[in-house]
């Protein structure tokens, strides 16, 4: 693109455009890979030696002197023994007295080794004591001295006697450490294990929607979409307040009720209770990639198997399961993913069963660790990326291209498949209409498995004093309040997102600067990267950004939009370019030579035209800002908090009341943002109904009027 005074505001939209996806996407994501290899910890004593020295040849040289020689004048047997053991280290010379003897017999033991030493160590030995002694025992006093001269960097590693460097240690501790490899393992098995059951359970229930198996189709479609619009930990807790310690089921019916298990071990904990809670969860994202499919193929080549003899197990699994090959290995992908950098359901249901996501988690909100969960983060995407390749290399020189438009079989399936698929609909419908009864009745209980009285006191700011909620502990969390919170945040983040998707797709596909593969690549990069690793990125970015204190975003409901709107980002611009890709380039050339600028062409005549595009990115960035959960958690804080976060923090702590109000509630707000985009959409058409109407009344109204004048 050659820089001309026409095409000027072209290339400054571009770089405005690569510059702010640059900043907000691509430099969180880098810090996490540079902080990943920082390594705080103590100094070597080599390193320790050579900053002392450096901090000592601060002083004048007769200062110098007199100090460490009167440090050294005071210097107390242990500290003496100490020093001694430190020089011999120094000078690579062995330690040969017992360094776990007592003081006064390691003393000594020292002063004879000092003896043994040859007349060129011994000098070494005088020389380097004294530095030995200031670097273990004075250390800080000498960094108070200098203070001025080193500088804050120098003067905190000096008095801590602590480094930052950069290395691979994290990496490695992963491997080191028992707990850290049991947690891999554990990521590693459940992820495999929920990437076969919910990409099974998935594909039978597109199956059966597409293919004749299920009756009222539609229906069944908006019923297993639900759970994308509700809190990612909705039916983990409804899941615990059914079948947990203190469940409907396990403890009020079958232990209390009829006395046939103990609630107390037979319950829902553990790896069959992450697995199932993760299986309905991911189970929507699943289904979208084979019903995206599904409706597509055209059932010529269904017919075809058929009319040459194929029976219908023979049909399936030649062509159907060929043909969703592609699909197959992107939902299998999808899940393995999403259970792989999945904190809410293990933290949930697992307790004694730690996974990665959780370490994370940890290390972040109770450690402070960064360095160590970045370094997890990037440990998280190994298996991820080799996963893929694996994957890729299978069929990947076969086309699965039908050639069709999407023309229904008229095939019936045979009555055992129907009843089959038609059960397996409805048991799975009926478990995610279950769990939202249960938040609902969750909601209206006083206490969830102990008192069965109705209140609506959880909807309300003052909540139920029961527990600890009846002694005010956590009473910012009580009530609705952090769900007008979150519709603030999310409705904030909204429009920009919608707005800015649309803007970069624009830039891509029509302007197309160079490196616009470049910056689609970085605006769909939080599509391919787990939502837990870009919250870490903006914690580390944000925090101190560019050696800026006043730029920082920590702690600041900013941080949360910014966050809510990047990460969802590329939703808009993918709508947005396949759009474009759609349109006429003549209608935006015949603007051009009109005289239009790039501004009026592209709210004048593109936008319009895009309205599709920017309402579906608007409303992906609107319902994830109100559920999202594993980005935002590392960034809420005290005055800035989330309702997707409490709900989490409920459902751990067995406030269930607090988690249903505020569950059904987002999950309302999600309805009716869904119902809006919708009834916008649909504007323009009922917008012609409306005036077709009103012409037909009125030309109605105009014949009944003559007819009127000639009656006589």
């Amino acid at each position: 693109m050659t820089l001309t005074a026409r095409n000027l505001p072209a290339v400054a939209l571009s770089a405005l455009v690569a510059a702010v996806l640059v900043l907000f996407i691509a430099y969180p994501l880098a810090t996490v890979l540079v902080e990943s290899f920082v390594v705080r910890g103590p100094m070597t004593p080599e390193r320790m030696a050579t900053v002392t020295r450096e901090a000592l040849d601060t002083l004048p040289a007769g200062e110098r002197d007199a100090t460490v020689a009167r440090w050294a004048a005071t210097a107390t047997e242990k500290e003496r023994v100490d020093a001694t053991a430190a020089a011999f280290g120094l000078l690579d010379i062995p330690v040969a007295w017992d360094r776990k003897a007592a003081y006064n017999v390691q003393k000594r033991n020292a002063d004879a080794a000092i003896a043994a030493l040859p007349p060129g160590e011994a000098g070494a030995f005088r020389e380097t004591w004294p530095l030995a002694h200031v670097m273990l025992h004075k250390r800080a006093a000498l960094a108070f001295k200098v203070k001025d001269a080193l500088g804050q960097k120098k003067f905190d590693e000096l008095r801590n006697g602590t480094e930052r460097r950069l290395g691979i240690d994290h990496y490695l501790e992963v491997a080191r450490k028992a707990h850290l490899r049991f947690a891999a393992f554990n990521s590693l098995v459940l992820a495999a294990c929920a990437a076969v059951t919910t990409t099974v359970l998935a594909f039978a229930l597109a199956y059966g929607v597409n293919y004749g198996g299920v009756r009222r189709p539609q229906f069944t479609r908006a019923v297993l979409l639900t759970p994308l619009v509700a809190p990612p930990v909705l039916i983990a807790t409804a899941m615990l307040m059914l079948f947990g310690r203190r469940g409907l089921v396990t403890h009020s019916l079958l232990d209390k009720g009829l006395g046939l298990i103990d609630a107390e071990h037979a319950n829902l904990y553990g790896f069959g209770g992450i697995l199932l809670a993760q299986t309905l969860s991911f189970m929507p994202a699943a289904f979208i990639v084979f019903d995206n499919v599904m409706r597509k193929h055209d059932a010529d080549l269904d017919e075809a198997a058929v009319n040459l003899g194929a029976r219908p197990w023979q049909s399936f699994t030649q062509v159907t399961l060929s043909m969703n090959w592609p699909a197959l290995k992107r939902a299998f992908m999808l899940v393995f993913i999403l259970s792989l950098t999945d904190f809410g359901n293990p933290a949930l249901l697992g307790r004694d069963m730690p996974v990665l996501a959780g370490v994370i988690y940890d290390q972040i909100t109770a450690y402070q660790n960064t360095p160590l969960a970045a370094a997890i983060c990037i440990w998280l995407l190994a298996p991820s990326l080799l996963l893929y390749l694996a994957l890729e290399a299978v069929g990947r020189r076969k086309r699965y291209a039908s050639g069709g438009g999407g023309r229904k079989s008229e095939i019936a399936l045979p009555g055992v498949w129907r009843a089959g698929l038609s059960s397996l609909a409805a048991a799975v419908m009926l478990v995610i209409l279950t769990i939202y009864a249960t938040m609902a009745l969750g909601a209206v209980t006083r206490v969830w498995g102990v008192d069965w009285s109705v209140t609506l006191g959880y909807f309300t700011p003052e909540g139920v004093n029961v527990g600890l909620g009846g002694s005010g502990y956590g009473s910012s969390d009580r009530g609705l309040g952090l769900v007008w919170d979150s519709l603030a945040i999310a409705g904030m983040a909204a429009p920009l997102g919608g707005l800015l998707g649309i803007l970069v797709g624009y830039v891509i596909e029509k302007l197309r600067p160079p490196g616009a593969d470049l910056i689609f690549f970085i605006a769909i990069a939080p599509a391919i990267v787990p939502g837990i690793i870009f919250g870490i990125g903006y914690i580390v970015a944000f925090n101190f950004p560019f050696g800026i204190r006043e730029l920082a975003l920590t702690g600041t409901s900013a941080i949360l939009v910014i966050n809510i709107l990047f990460s969802n980002l590329f939703v808009g611009v993918l709508a947005a370019r396949a759009a474009l890709q759609g349109l006429d380039p003549a209608v935006d050339e015949a603007a051009e030579s009109l005289g239009a600028g790039l501004a009026s062409r592209f709210f004048g005549v593109t936008m319009p035209m895009l309205k599709p595009a920017l309402l579906l990115g608007t409303l992906y960035v609107f319902i994830d800002g109100l559920t999202t959960l594993s980005s935002v958690i590392f960034l809420v804080s005290g005055n800035h908090k989330l309702a997707s976060v409490a709900i989490f923090n409920h459902a751990a702590s067995g406030d269930f009341g607090y988690a249903g109000a505020k569950s059904l509630v987002l999950l309302a707000l999600a309805l009716a943002a869904i119902a809006l985009i919708r009834l916008i959409e649909q504007q323009p058409r009922y917008a012609r109904q409306w005036k077709r109407m009103t012409r037909t009344l009125a030309a109605r109204s105009r014949g009944f009027t003559a007819q009127a004048e000639n009656t006589p």
